[in-house]
């Protein structure tokens, strides 16, 4: 990582919620209209490449202790500083990462967004603006298995079968219990204009502190 200081400290937004409830969308068209770059979570997955395929397909990815959160942690701060960082890279296909790295530049705003973005404490307390994005289950189920069929490499089979047995299940547990920690909860299937002015109007609020 190394550090080039920014004219001024970037403003974080953190954005979580369930798999496939909106996040990345909603990072999306924020960035565009703030300029700001994208952190994702999801490039945060511990290399899986000394374990079999099997064993790989059989892992537990929704539950916080599948992430590095320590070097997601140092990164977010180091964005929060104005500092670039060169991020992981993952391969959903292999579970692994690729040995590569991209590099980002914080601006004005960064966004970060991921499952656990507001599970963990000392990350979430680093955010202007916390966004929660929900949606119903079988509205996500079925965003999940598009997504993971056409950029993953899955099946419709696998995809179910991991949703019922590990991504809901664990959403239940780690990742909609975050909600009490958002400033604002966002529908994932309003229009997304409606979202991000909604977003907007709330970084243009003065913050009284950091919360929990």
């Amino acid at each position: 990582m190394t550090a080039n200081p920014a004219p001024s400290k970037p403003y974080l937004i953190g954005i979580a919620g369930p798999s496939c409830a909106g996040k990345t969308e909603l990072s999306r068209n924020l960035a565009t209209a703030l300029a700001a770059s994208v952190l994702p979570l999801d490039c945060y997955y511990f290399d899986l490449a000394n374990l079999s395929m099997a064993e790989r397909a059989r892992f537990n990815f929704d539950e916080p202790r599948a992430l590095d959160h320590d070097l997601f942690f140092r990164h977010v701060q180091a964005l929060g500083r104005g500092e670039e960082i060169e991020r992981p890279v993952y391969d959903f296909a292999t579970h692994s990462r690729t040995g590569t790295v991209e590099r980002i530049a914080p601006g004005p705003f960064v966004i970060v967004e991921g499952l656990f973005v507001l599970h963990w404490r000392d990350v979430r307390s680093l955010f202007g603006t916390r966004i929660f994005v929900d949606l119903p289950d079988e509205a996500c189920l079925e965003r999940r298995v598009v997504r993971d069929v056409r950029e993953r490499g899955r099946t419709v089979e696998s995809v179910r079968r991991q949703f019922f047995e590990t991504v809901r299940p664990m959403a239940d547990l780690h990742v909609r219990p975050t909600r009490v920690f958002a400033d604002l909860v966002i529908a994932g299937d309003q229009p997304i204009r409606l979202s991000v002015d909604a977003v907007l109007a709330h970084t243009r609020r003065p913050r009284s502190g950091s919360g929990g």
